[in-house]
């Protein structure tokens, strides 16, 4: 399995790990920590010397009940940043989390190399057309409804076939507009209440079917500080034992706060296949 990044093949045997930057104001676990160009700077340094192959970079909040961003201000706190990076590291993929065809097309022009969408297209009718022209690797996550509304939209007859089926769809519509590097995210924490959460990661492999990259995003998530009856700011270790479930059922990128221990799960996992 190989993703193909403005050209470099990005080989997804060996899963890799991708460094979260959230340069928004309330993100649930490190909303507002980077608030300035040499923070932000000092952190993308720390997630590519710790071992992140990509950086995903954030302007709008999509935990649960999150504020509205416009797009103007989506970009306003994004391009900046985006060209800094490219500036600083320019050998850095970085990956923009947005659901907005606009805000993807202008960051790749100014040098991201994947979208991160949590609508897996659904919420702008232009993004699957805009991904496809671009040609860069697409990462496709289930959720219903809106941040702000989708916690109220948990209710599945059979939640497992009712991801998989939206996935089916979903690949064969961005295969019609020649997306070719498609990478799956089942939503942990979107949409899905805790038990579903592990219901999902429980079957992860059931989804290698599809034969695409599968993403595991549980970083920090309330399915484990909830579970443990703790928070974010503790949830380190819970985020370790998930990571190397999720490895072991199949996931190939670890989307991650804290990239070197989720490295070293790489590697644990990897010596384990061995």
């Amino acid at each position: 399995m190989t993703l193909n990044c403005n050209g470099q093949l990005i080989d997804l045997n060996i899963p890799k790990v991708m460094g979260i930057l959230n340069v928004t104001p309330d993100s649930f676990y490190d909303g507002g920590r980077f608030k300035n160009e040499k923070s932000i700077l000092t952190q993308v340094e720390k997630l590519l010397k710790e071992g992140a192959t990509f950086i995903d970079i954030g302007a709008y909040s999509s935990r649960p009940g999150a504020d509205f961003v416009s797009e103007d201000e989506e970009l306003k706190r994004l391009i900046p940043i985006v060209n800094a990076v490219v500036k600083s590291f320019p050998k850095s993929l970085i990956s923009i989390d947005s659901f907005r065809s606009r805000v993807i097309k202008a960051s790749v022009e100014v040098g991201a190399t994947m979208v991160n969408d949590i609508s897996g297209g659904q919420l702008d009718p232009l993004m699957l057309e805009t991904v496809g022209a671009l040609g860069v690797p697409y990462i496709m996550m289930h959720m219903e409804g809106t941040p702000q509304t989708m916690q109220q939209m948990t209710d599945y007859s059979d939640v497992i076939k009712e991801v998989y089926a939206y996935f089916s769809k979903r690949i064969e519509l961005a295969r019609t507009h020649q997306i070719k590097d498609i990478i799956i995210d089942l939503g942990f924490g979107f949409s899905k209440t805790l038990e579903q959460n592990f219901e999902l990661l429980g079957v992860l492999e059931y989804y290698k079917h599809l034969n695409l990259p599968i993403l595991a995003g549980v970083s920090r998530k309330s399915m484990i500080y909830k579970t443990l009856n703790t928070t974010a700011d503790q949830a380190l270790n819970g985020t370790t034992a998930l990571h190397m479930v999720a490895l072991q059922k199949g996931a190939k990128l670890l989307r991650v706060h804290d990239v070197k221990e989720a490295v070293e799960c790489v590697q644990l996992y990897e010596m384990l296949q061995k």
